[in-house]
């Protein structure tokens, strides 16, 4: 992990209290599928090329909803207010003055409305996308997405990889069921079937299914990204029910343990896409050359989660651009070092297995 966000990291632990930390750090059962989100990246490495790059390097890339952005974006994370009192605010700010494009999740403890009005504050043409969770109530889902779509979203990333919650042993063990005092997922407040002016519980079912996707997607003109997605069936199937985009992702190694690294899925899923719609992954990326991995394994961008909220912690919305900020800066490092003129020259042939020899 580059040292900026070692130290945005270990500011963080000091400044949260200990229990919000164990949220933010966590995962599901005994922690594999997180630790090996980082320890897949550090099994690869780049083969560069050399006497072909450029002074100036194109990092641009082309997303649903965000037509030319940077190949960095907020993955959608729970509860900032845990993490800073401006929360989700100083995040959107900060994803806005970095470039990138935001996340932000269902699960936000500020509205999606403040959450946008905050980014185009900083820039008007911000691209902010809503993470949604598909709810058994159809009525509650519709509410969502026309909130959604008012707010000025410009597309919705839904999380398929959650028919139940995840098991997270150090909730658990702290006693961390439910936000303290004075904090909402305030996103699922007069919802159909909730109390008036209170909120309602993020549902999980494990009887959603492709239809109701379709549904979903015959409601909205906005574009739709499939996040959660690891198995390659499953990504032709998101294709030819017409998504916008499919995001691999092991949901942060907290849902399920048994799962593989995200970025060792990635290169089956972006076969099984073929270049129909852009593929994204999440989970792991922790440098810049992180980043030139996934790209160059097929991945048109990476999203980050964790390292959000460690500068969220340790600097407010300073730490958050801190953490943007330093990884568009190593990737553009690593592409000049690859020999390298922009994403396009990231192919393959570059990503190799550390001590397995080349050919």
């Amino acid at each position: 992990m580059t040292g900026v966000l070692t130290a945005l990291h270990d500011r963080a632990r000091e400044v949260l209290d200990p229990v919000f930390y164990d949220y933010v750090a966590g995962g599901a059962g005994g922690e594999r599928a997180l630790a090996d989100n980082e320890r897949a990246f550090d099994r690869l490495a780049l083969l560069p090329r050399v006497l072909r790059g450029s002074a100036v390097r194109d990092t641009a890339v082309r997303l649903p909803g965000a037509p030319a952005t940077a190949p960095v974006l907020v993955a959608p994370t729970a509860f900032h207010r845990l993490a800073h009192p401006d929360g989700e605010l100083a995040t959107a700010r900060a994803a806005a003055a970095a470039g990138v494009v935001l996340v932000t999740g269902l699960a936000a403890t500020t509205a999606v409305a403040e959450v946008v009005r905050a980014a185009r504050a900083v820039d008007p043409d911000a691209a902010v996308w809503f993470q949604l969770y598909l709810q058994p109530d159809p009525e509650v889902t519709e509410c969502l997405v026309r909130r959604a779509e008012r707010a000025g979203c410009t597309a919705l990333v839904v999380t398929a990889d959650s028919p139940v919650f995840g098991r997270r042993e150090r909730d658990l063990r702290n006693g961390f069921t439910d936000l303290p005092p004075g904090y909402a997922a305030e996103n699922m407040r007069d919802l159909p079937g909730g109390p008036p002016g209170g909120t309602r519980p993020i549902a999980m079912s494990p009887e959603l299914s492709w239809d109701d996707l379709a549904r979903l997607r015959a409601m909205t003109a906005l574009p739709v990204l499939l996040k959660g997605v690891l198995h390659p069936a499953d990504a032709r199937l998101a294709v030819a029910g017409g998504v916008d985009g499919v995001v691999v992702s092991n949901h942060g190694g907290r849902q399920f343990d048994a799962v593989p690294a995200a970025v060792d899925a990635l290169p089956a899923v972006v076969e099984a896409v073929a270049g129909r719609v852009p593929v994204l992954l999440d989970g792991g990326v922790r440098r810049g050359a992180d980043v030139a991995i996934a790209l160059a394994l097929g991945a048109t961008a990476v999203g980050v989660g964790r390292p959000v909220l460690w500068g969220l912690a340790a600097e407010g919305e300073r730490g958050v651009r801190r953490v943007l900020d330093t990884l568009l800066d190593e990737y553009d490092h690593a592409l000049a070092l690859c020999g390298a003129r922009g994403n396009a020259d990231l192919t393959g042939d570059l990503v190799v297995r550390r001590g397995a020899g080349v050919r």
